[in-house]
Protein backbone atom coordinates (compact mmCIF):
# COMPACT_ATOMS: atom_id res chain seq x y z
CA UNK A 1 0.00 0.00 0.00
CA UNK A 2 2.75 2.49 0.97
CA UNK A 3 4.42 1.57 -2.57
CA UNK A 4 1.60 2.67 -4.17
CA UNK A 5 0.83 5.58 -2.43
CA UNK A 6 4.67 6.73 -3.89
CA UNK A 7 3.39 6.93 -6.61
CA UNK A 8 0.36 7.91 -6.47
CA UNK A 9 1.56 11.27 -4.44
CA UNK A 10 4.10 12.94 -7.38
CA UNK A 11 0.68 12.59 -9.63
CA UNK A 12 -1.40 14.09 -6.85
CA UNK A 13 0.95 16.78 -6.10
CA UNK A 14 2.51 17.53 -9.72
CA UNK A 15 -1.71 17.88 -10.44
CA UNK A 16 -2.33 20.54 -7.94
CA UNK A 17 0.71 22.22 -8.18
CA UNK A 18 -0.21 22.93 -12.16
CA UNK A 19 -3.79 23.58 -11.45
CA UNK A 20 -2.95 26.15 -9.30
CA UNK A 21 0.01 27.04 -11.16
CA UNK A 22 -2.62 27.17 -14.54
CA UNK A 23 -4.78 30.24 -13.04
CA UNK A 24 -2.06 32.61 -12.43
CA UNK A 25 -3.39 34.00 -15.95
CA UNK A 26 -6.75 34.47 -14.29
CA UNK A 27 -5.50 36.59 -11.73
CA UNK A 28 -4.22 39.76 -13.35
CA UNK A 29 -2.35 42.54 -11.37
CA UNK A 30 -3.75 45.58 -11.24
CA UNK A 31 -1.57 48.37 -13.37
CA UNK A 32 -0.28 51.80 -12.30
CA UNK A 33 -2.04 54.41 -14.10
CA UNK A 34 -1.72 58.31 -14.11
CA UNK A 35 -3.80 60.79 -13.18
CA UNK A 36 -7.44 61.02 -15.26
CA UNK A 37 -7.64 64.64 -14.47
CA UNK A 38 -10.77 66.08 -16.01
CA UNK A 39 -12.08 62.85 -17.50
CA UNK A 40 -12.21 61.20 -13.87
CA UNK A 41 -15.52 60.01 -12.83
CA UNK A 42 -17.00 60.89 -9.24
CA UNK A 43 -16.12 58.56 -6.33
CA UNK A 44 -17.62 57.97 -2.90
CA UNK A 45 -15.26 55.80 -0.83
CA UNK A 46 -17.26 54.14 2.11
CA UNK A 47 -15.25 52.67 4.94
CA UNK A 48 -17.37 50.53 7.47
CA UNK A 49 -15.26 50.68 11.10
CA UNK A 50 -15.97 49.15 14.64
CA UNK A 51 -13.28 49.15 17.10
CA UNK A 52 -10.66 50.03 14.25
CA UNK A 53 -8.46 52.24 16.32
CA UNK A 54 -5.47 49.86 15.59
CA UNK A 55 -5.86 50.17 11.97
CA UNK A 56 -7.91 53.19 11.43
CA UNK A 57 -5.30 56.31 11.03
CA UNK A 58 -3.09 54.27 8.31
CA UNK A 59 -6.38 53.44 6.33
CA UNK A 60 -7.93 57.13 6.61
CA UNK A 61 -4.27 58.78 5.65
CA UNK A 62 -3.65 56.89 2.64
CA UNK A 63 -6.59 57.01 1.51
CA UNK A 64 -6.89 61.09 2.07
CA UNK A 65 -3.30 60.86 0.33
CA UNK A 66 -4.57 59.58 -3.24
CA UNK A 67 -4.16 61.23 -6.31
CA UNK A 68 -7.17 61.77 -7.24
CA UNK A 69 -8.60 64.68 -8.61
CA UNK A 70 -10.06 66.11 -5.08
CA UNK A 71 -13.29 67.36 -6.56
CA UNK A 72 -14.29 63.82 -7.66
CA UNK A 73 -13.44 62.08 -4.52
CA UNK A 74 -15.61 62.05 -1.55
CA UNK A 75 -13.96 59.75 1.83
CA UNK A 76 -16.93 58.88 4.39
CA UNK A 77 -16.27 56.56 7.48
CA UNK A 78 -19.13 55.01 8.96
CA UNK A 79 -18.48 54.04 12.55
CA UNK A 80 -20.30 50.75 13.78
CA UNK A 81 -20.74 51.77 17.37
CA UNK A 82 -17.15 51.43 17.86
CA UNK A 83 -16.59 50.95 21.89
CA UNK A 84 -12.68 51.98 21.45
CA UNK A 85 -11.07 55.18 20.21
CA UNK A 86 -11.84 54.37 16.44
CA UNK A 87 -14.10 57.55 15.94
CA UNK A 88 -12.02 59.89 17.65
CA UNK A 89 -9.22 59.26 15.91
CA UNK A 90 -11.48 59.33 12.76
CA UNK A 91 -12.42 63.11 13.67
CA UNK A 92 -9.04 64.28 14.36
CA UNK A 93 -7.97 62.80 10.76
CA UNK A 94 -11.23 64.68 9.44
CA UNK A 95 -10.05 68.43 10.89
CA UNK A 96 -6.91 67.95 8.34
CA UNK A 97 -8.77 66.06 5.40
CA UNK A 98 -11.32 68.02 3.89
CA UNK A 99 -12.65 65.29 1.44
CA UNK A 100 -13.32 62.88 5.05
CA UNK A 101 -16.46 62.86 6.54
CA UNK A 102 -17.22 61.09 9.82
CA UNK A 103 -20.57 59.68 10.57
CA UNK A 104 -21.87 57.62 13.63
CA UNK A 105 -24.14 54.59 12.44
CA UNK A 106 -27.58 54.32 13.73
CA UNK A 107 -28.44 51.23 15.73
CA UNK A 108 -28.42 48.17 14.09
CA UNK A 109 -32.03 47.04 12.70
CA UNK A 110 -32.62 43.51 13.05
CA UNK A 111 -31.54 40.85 10.57
CA UNK A 112 -29.22 43.44 9.65
CA UNK A 113 -25.06 42.43 10.30
CA UNK A 114 -22.99 45.18 11.24
CA UNK A 115 -21.24 45.51 8.23
CA UNK A 116 -24.03 45.42 5.85
CA UNK A 117 -25.93 47.96 7.61
CA UNK A 118 -22.88 50.22 8.14
CA UNK A 119 -22.01 49.62 4.11
CA UNK A 120 -25.86 50.46 3.62
CA UNK A 121 -26.01 53.73 5.43
CA UNK A 122 -22.21 55.15 3.84
CA UNK A 123 -23.96 54.22 0.38
CA UNK A 124 -27.00 56.71 1.49
CA UNK A 125 -24.49 59.33 2.73
CA UNK A 126 -22.64 59.30 -0.61
CA UNK A 127 -23.02 62.55 -2.32
CA UNK A 128 -25.70 61.87 -5.04
CA UNK A 129 -23.53 62.70 -8.17
CA UNK A 130 -21.16 59.91 -7.66
CA UNK A 131 -20.91 57.25 -10.27
CA UNK A 132 -18.50 54.73 -8.56
CA UNK A 133 -18.84 53.48 -4.56
CA UNK A 134 -15.47 52.24 -3.52
CA UNK A 135 -16.01 50.32 -0.25
CA UNK A 136 -12.69 49.48 1.52
CA UNK A 137 -12.00 47.68 4.61
CA UNK A 138 -10.69 49.68 7.90
CA UNK A 139 -7.31 47.57 7.80
CA UNK A 140 -6.28 48.17 4.43
CA UNK A 141 -3.60 51.05 3.47
CA UNK A 142 -3.67 52.19 0.06
CA UNK A 143 -0.70 53.66 -2.30
CA UNK A 144 -1.45 57.23 -3.60
CA UNK A 145 -2.19 55.66 -7.00
CA UNK A 146 -4.69 52.72 -5.69
CA UNK A 147 -7.74 54.97 -6.48
CA UNK A 148 -7.11 55.84 -10.32
CA UNK A 149 -4.94 52.80 -11.05
CA UNK A 150 -8.76 50.79 -10.06
CA UNK A 151 -11.28 53.48 -12.04
CA UNK A 152 -9.04 53.30 -15.16
CA UNK A 153 -9.09 49.46 -14.67
CA UNK A 154 -12.58 49.52 -13.88
CA UNK A 155 -13.55 51.45 -17.51
CA UNK A 156 -10.72 49.42 -19.40
CA UNK A 157 -12.21 46.43 -18.57
CA UNK A 158 -15.89 47.21 -19.07
CA UNK A 159 -16.77 46.16 -15.62
CA UNK A 160 -19.70 47.10 -13.03
CA UNK A 161 -17.60 45.66 -10.28
CA UNK A 162 -13.80 45.34 -9.44
CA UNK A 163 -12.45 43.39 -6.45
CA UNK A 164 -8.49 43.83 -5.04
CA UNK A 165 -6.92 41.38 -3.65
CA UNK A 166 -3.94 43.09 -1.42
CA UNK A 167 -0.97 42.20 -0.07
CA UNK A 168 -1.18 40.24 2.98
CA UNK A 169 1.26 41.31 6.02
CA UNK A 170 1.91 38.44 8.61
CA UNK A 171 3.65 39.12 11.09
CA UNK A 172 2.77 36.67 14.08
CA UNK A 173 2.94 33.05 14.20
CA UNK A 174 -0.60 32.12 13.61
CA UNK A 175 -1.25 34.53 10.71
CA UNK A 176 2.12 32.98 8.48
CA UNK A 177 1.17 29.61 9.88
CA UNK A 178 -2.57 29.68 8.70
CA UNK A 179 -3.33 32.37 6.01
CA UNK A 180 -0.90 31.10 3.00
CA UNK A 181 -2.32 27.48 3.58
CA UNK A 182 -5.84 28.69 3.35
CA UNK A 183 -4.69 30.92 0.12
CA UNK A 184 -3.12 27.36 -1.24
CA UNK A 185 -6.21 25.13 -0.91
CA UNK A 186 -8.41 28.33 -2.65
CA UNK A 187 -6.42 27.92 -5.01
CA UNK A 188 -6.59 24.41 -5.26
CA UNK A 189 -10.21 23.88 -5.13
CA UNK A 190 -11.15 26.99 -6.85
CA UNK A 191 -11.23 27.71 -10.61
CA UNK A 192 -10.65 31.12 -10.92
CA UNK A 193 -11.00 31.24 -14.90
CA UNK A 194 -14.72 29.91 -14.54
CA UNK A 195 -15.33 32.42 -11.72
CA UNK A 196 -14.14 35.13 -13.79
CA UNK A 197 -16.05 34.11 -16.88
CA UNK A 198 -19.93 36.17 -17.57
CA UNK A 199 -21.49 32.61 -17.47
CA UNK A 200 -20.93 31.84 -14.06
CA UNK A 201 -23.15 33.10 -11.02
CA UNK A 202 -20.82 32.61 -8.18
CA UNK A 203 -18.25 35.37 -8.53
CA UNK A 204 -14.65 35.53 -6.74
CA UNK A 205 -14.17 38.68 -5.11
CA UNK A 206 -13.03 40.18 -1.78
CA UNK A 207 -14.91 42.74 0.19
CA UNK A 208 -11.59 44.45 1.60
CA UNK A 209 -11.86 46.39 -1.53
CA UNK A 210 -14.97 46.62 -4.16
CA UNK A 211 -15.45 49.32 -6.61
CA UNK A 212 -18.95 49.15 -7.58
CA UNK A 213 -20.63 51.22 -10.39
CA UNK A 214 -23.74 53.18 -8.76
CA UNK A 215 -25.94 52.34 -11.19
CA UNK A 216 -25.26 48.15 -10.98
CA UNK A 217 -25.24 48.94 -6.94
CA UNK A 218 -29.04 49.87 -6.94
CA UNK A 219 -30.15 47.77 -9.14
CA UNK A 220 -28.97 44.96 -7.12
CA UNK A 221 -31.03 46.02 -4.06
CA UNK A 222 -27.47 47.24 -2.39
CA UNK A 223 -26.66 46.01 1.08
CA UNK A 224 -30.27 46.08 1.78
CA UNK A 225 -30.97 42.66 -0.42
CA UNK A 226 -27.57 40.73 1.43
CA UNK A 227 -28.67 42.22 4.96
CA UNK A 228 -28.11 39.02 6.60
CA UNK A 229 -25.25 37.73 4.48
CA UNK A 230 -21.64 37.31 6.93
CA UNK A 231 -20.30 36.74 2.98
CA UNK A 232 -21.82 40.53 1.52
CA UNK A 233 -19.26 40.42 -0.49
CA UNK A 234 -19.95 37.49 -2.55
CA UNK A 235 -23.83 37.47 -1.92
CA UNK A 236 -23.69 41.13 -3.45
CA UNK A 237 -21.84 40.14 -6.77
CA UNK A 238 -23.30 37.14 -6.53
CA UNK A 239 -26.88 39.66 -7.03
CA UNK A 240 -24.95 42.09 -9.77
CA UNK A 241 -24.04 39.29 -11.66
CA UNK A 242 -27.03 37.53 -12.01
CA UNK A 243 -28.47 41.06 -13.24
CA UNK A 244 -25.98 40.74 -16.01
CA UNK A 245 -23.28 42.80 -14.33
CA UNK A 246 -19.43 42.23 -14.96
CA UNK A 247 -17.44 41.20 -12.29
CA UNK A 248 -13.64 41.61 -12.07
CA UNK A 249 -11.05 40.29 -9.37
CA UNK A 250 -7.41 41.57 -9.91
CA UNK A 251 -4.47 41.37 -8.11
CA UNK A 252 -3.81 44.88 -6.12
CA UNK A 253 -1.18 43.92 -3.78
CA UNK A 254 1.47 46.28 -5.11
CA UNK A 255 -1.07 48.79 -4.26
CA UNK A 256 -3.17 47.61 -1.38
CA UNK A 257 -1.78 45.98 1.87
CA UNK A 258 -3.36 44.62 5.07
CA UNK A 259 -2.94 43.38 7.97
CA UNK A 260 -6.42 41.56 8.84
CA UNK A 261 -5.44 39.75 11.98
CA UNK A 262 -2.91 40.19 14.73
CA UNK A 263 -2.78 36.64 16.18
CA UNK A 264 -4.93 33.79 17.47
CA UNK A 265 -7.31 35.78 19.56
CA UNK A 266 -8.73 37.41 16.32
CA UNK A 267 -7.73 35.07 13.53
CA UNK A 268 -9.66 32.62 14.88
CA UNK A 269 -12.91 34.09 14.91
CA UNK A 270 -12.65 36.69 12.04
CA UNK A 271 -11.62 32.75 10.11
CA UNK A 272 -14.59 30.47 11.27
CA UNK A 273 -17.28 33.29 11.15
CA UNK A 274 -17.57 32.37 7.05
CA UNK A 275 -15.06 29.75 6.56
CA UNK A 276 -17.78 27.33 5.86
CA UNK A 277 -19.24 29.94 2.81
CA UNK A 278 -15.98 30.48 1.46
CA UNK A 279 -15.45 27.02 0.80
CA UNK A 280 -19.25 26.05 -0.22
CA UNK A 281 -21.04 24.37 2.48
CA UNK A 282 -20.40 22.35 5.48
CA UNK A 283 -19.76 19.09 3.67
CA UNK A 284 -17.48 20.56 0.99
CA UNK A 285 -15.19 22.21 3.81
CA UNK A 286 -15.01 19.11 5.63
CA UNK A 287 -14.26 17.11 2.43
CA UNK A 288 -11.43 20.14 1.69
CA UNK A 289 -10.16 20.26 5.07
CA UNK A 290 -9.70 16.46 6.02
CA UNK A 291 -8.15 15.86 2.10
CA UNK A 292 -5.60 18.74 2.77
CA UNK A 293 -4.59 17.42 5.82
CA UNK A 294 -4.09 13.75 5.10
CA UNK A 295 -2.32 14.56 1.74
CA UNK A 296 0.57 17.18 3.51
CA UNK A 297 1.30 14.49 6.04
CA UNK A 298 1.47 11.99 3.41
CA UNK A 299 3.45 14.17 1.77
CA UNK A 300 6.03 14.22 4.50
CA UNK A 301 5.60 10.71 5.94
CA UNK A 302 5.66 8.59 2.98
CA UNK A 303 9.22 9.44 1.84
CA UNK A 304 10.21 8.93 5.85
CA UNK A 305 8.30 5.17 5.81
CA UNK A 306 10.01 4.75 2.09
CA UNK A 307 13.32 5.17 3.72
CA UNK A 308 12.97 3.24 6.73
CA UNK A 309 11.81 -0.07 4.40
CA UNK A 310 15.05 0.66 2.11
CA UNK A 311 17.29 1.12 5.02
CA UNK A 312 15.89 -2.57 6.08
CA UNK A 313 16.32 -4.18 3.00
CA UNK A 314 13.18 -3.88 1.41
CA UNK A 315 14.28 -3.41 -2.27
CA UNK A 316 11.14 -2.09 -3.74
CA UNK A 317 11.03 0.54 -0.99
CA UNK A 318 14.11 2.53 -2.50
CA UNK A 319 12.33 2.10 -5.69
CA UNK A 320 9.15 3.62 -4.25
CA UNK A 321 11.37 6.52 -2.17
CA UNK A 322 11.87 7.92 -5.17
CA UNK A 323 9.02 9.24 -6.52
CA UNK A 324 7.65 10.26 -2.97
CA UNK A 325 10.78 12.10 -2.35
CA UNK A 326 9.97 13.96 -5.74
CA UNK A 327 6.76 15.00 -4.45
CA UNK A 328 8.06 16.28 -1.09
CA UNK A 329 10.58 18.61 -2.83
CA UNK A 330 7.70 19.77 -5.29
CA UNK A 331 5.45 20.13 -1.79
CA UNK A 332 8.42 21.99 -0.08
CA UNK A 333 9.21 24.51 -3.00
CA UNK A 334 5.84 25.31 -3.77
CA UNK A 335 5.51 26.61 -0.18
CA UNK A 336 8.92 27.58 -0.19
CA UNK A 337 8.06 29.79 -2.90
CA UNK A 338 5.00 31.03 -0.78
CA UNK A 339 7.40 32.12 1.99
CA UNK A 340 9.10 34.82 -0.47
CA UNK A 341 5.80 35.69 -1.58
CA UNK A 342 4.42 36.66 1.46
CA UNK A 343 8.07 37.57 3.00
CA UNK A 344 7.90 35.47 5.97
CA UNK A 345 10.97 33.19 6.95
CA UNK A 346 11.36 30.75 4.79
CA UNK A 347 10.95 27.35 7.46
CA UNK A 348 7.07 28.49 7.40
CA UNK A 349 7.48 26.66 4.49
CA UNK A 350 8.26 23.35 6.02
CA UNK A 351 5.82 23.82 8.48
CA UNK A 352 2.68 23.27 5.92
CA UNK A 353 1.38 20.06 7.26
CA UNK A 354 1.01 22.30 10.58
CA UNK A 355 -0.88 24.64 9.24
CA UNK A 356 -3.49 22.35 7.21
CA UNK A 357 -3.80 20.81 10.53
CA UNK A 358 -4.75 24.03 12.50
CA UNK A 359 -6.47 24.91 9.20
CA UNK A 360 -8.88 21.76 9.71
CA UNK A 361 -9.63 22.56 13.02
CA UNK A 362 -10.66 26.23 12.11
CA UNK A 363 -13.04 24.48 9.33
CA UNK A 364 -14.32 21.74 11.73
CA UNK A 365 -15.39 24.45 14.39
CA UNK A 366 -16.77 26.53 11.77
CA UNK A 367 -19.64 23.73 11.03
CA UNK A 368 -20.25 23.64 14.18
CA UNK A 369 -20.75 27.44 14.93
CA UNK A 370 -23.20 27.04 11.96
CA UNK A 371 -24.91 24.31 13.14
CA UNK A 372 -25.16 25.89 16.63
CA UNK A 373 -27.13 28.86 14.50
CA UNK A 374 -24.99 31.46 16.02
CA UNK A 375 -21.84 33.06 15.36
CA UNK A 376 -19.55 35.73 17.34
CA UNK A 377 -18.05 39.00 15.91
CA UNK A 378 -16.60 41.71 17.25
CA UNK A 379 -18.87 41.97 20.39
CA UNK A 380 -22.15 40.60 18.17
CA UNK A 381 -23.48 37.28 17.82
CA UNK A 382 -25.23 36.62 14.15
CA UNK A 383 -27.67 33.85 13.31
Amino acid sequence: MNGALSWILPLLVGWLILRAYGQRGYFRRLEKARNMGDNAPSVAIIIPARDEERNIARCLVSLAAQDYPRERLSICLIDDHSVDATIEIARSIAHRAPSLTVVRCPPLPEGWTGKCYACWVGAGAAVDDAEWLCFIDADMKAEPSLLTSAVVAASAECVDILSLAPRQELRSFAERIIIPCGLYTLGFCRHLGKAQSQECDEPTVTGQFMLIRRSAYVAAGGHAAVRGSICEDVALARAAKRNGDRVLLLDGREMLSTRMYNGWGSLWPGLTKNLVETLGGPLRTATTAVTAVALAWAIWLTPAVDGWDCANGAAAACFAAVPALGALGAAIGLHLSGSVYFGIPLYYGLLFPVGYTVGMALAFDSIRRRRLKRRRWKGRVYP
